[in-house]
């Protein structure tokens, strides 16, 4: 199996879609349609069950996935190790955002940048239900995410940012004429739900129970940030946001209004315990030295 035929495979069986698979890679849907054909040919056994509606991983493809998945990516990084290395690049940090505000987080990459030369460090978007799940794969080093985190095999660095939370909310909804809002206010209206991660951490982000403690009823779950926008601006969804989407998401068919009655959310680095690392340690080292960004208002 060729490399570029893993990879189509291993990102298959990520997206489960074709089409997100094709559009990912850059690729035409029938290039990745050739391809699955093609190894399914040479494992002699169907590795996708496909239906007009879902793309799913049979049995085999389950373990196909799960016994490439290492070597795939062993053999990436040591290919980008002998790229980088003829560069006089001696060391990568990869660090995963779930907050859309890597450009205000500058101040300590620069720094980063500036004590080690020779070391690359990378700033990869995370999507919602992949955080966790990429953190202890290995895909990223490090990641920035809202506490709490209270997880046995992760360690809580330093806190970086803390916000306060808007709701976004379509800029036909009934809401949107309102100056501001409360979790009381909106409780009665959908707010997306996640499937992965811990419970505990989605709730900070998105409480179950107001103050006075109703009900904030949950509808579809989402996979990002993105998908949560679209089912705002048509589905009628409200949805809750750091105060900083306000800045790098302006978009004609939604509307932020400021909720009253949370708290700032923190944002704080998180890695795996047994993969620290001193290109972690660095980076967590500079965070403290520099401490939190100044709370911008929401």
């Amino acid at each position: 199996m060729e490399l570029r035929d893993i990879e189509i495979f291993l990102t298959l069986a990520e997206e489960l879609h074709f089409g997100r698979t094709a559009a990912r890679l850059c690729l035409s849907p029938a290039r990745v349609t050739q391809a699955i054909q093609k190894q399914e040919r040479q494992v002699g056994v169907p590795l996708f069950e496909r239906t007009n509606r879902t793309v799913r991983l049979t049995q085999v493809g389950r373990q196909l996935r799960d016994d490439l998945r290492p070597l795939h990516a062993g053999l990436k990084e040591s290919v980008e190790r002998a790229q980088l290395a003829g560069q006089g690049i001696t060391g990568t940090l990869r660090v995963g955002m779930l907050p859309l505000n890597a450009y205000d987080l500058r101040p300590y990459w620069d720094v980063f940048r500036l004590r080690h030369p020779r070391w690359q460090l990378r700033i990869h978007k995370t999507q919602l239900g992949e955080a966790f799940p990429a953190l202890r794969r290995g895909d990223i080093d490090v990641l920035v995410t809202w506490l709490p985190v209270d997880e046995p095999d992760l360690t809580v660095g330093p806190v970086l940012f803390a916000e306060q939370r808007v709701l976004a909310v379509a800029v036909d909804h009934q809401l949107a004429p309102r100056a501001s809002v409360s979790l009381e206010m909106v409780s009665d209206f959908q707010h997306p739900n996640a499937d992965n991660g811990p419970g505990y951490w989605y709730d900070a982000y998105a409480p179950r129970l107001t103050r006075r403690g109703r009900q904030i009823e949950r509808g579809p779950v989402v996979r990002d940030a993105e998908e949560a926008m679209t089912l705002a601006s048509m589905d009628g969804l409200v949805v809750l946001f750091p105060a900083h989407v306000t800045r790098y998401w302006a978009r004609p068919d939604i509307t932020y209004l400021p909720v009253t009655d949370l708290e700032p959310l923190p944002y704080a680095l998180v890695w795996r315990s047994e993969a620290e690392s001193e290109h972690v340690r660095a980076l967590a080292g500079i965070i403290r030295d520099l401490g939190p960004l100044p709370q911008v208002p929401a």
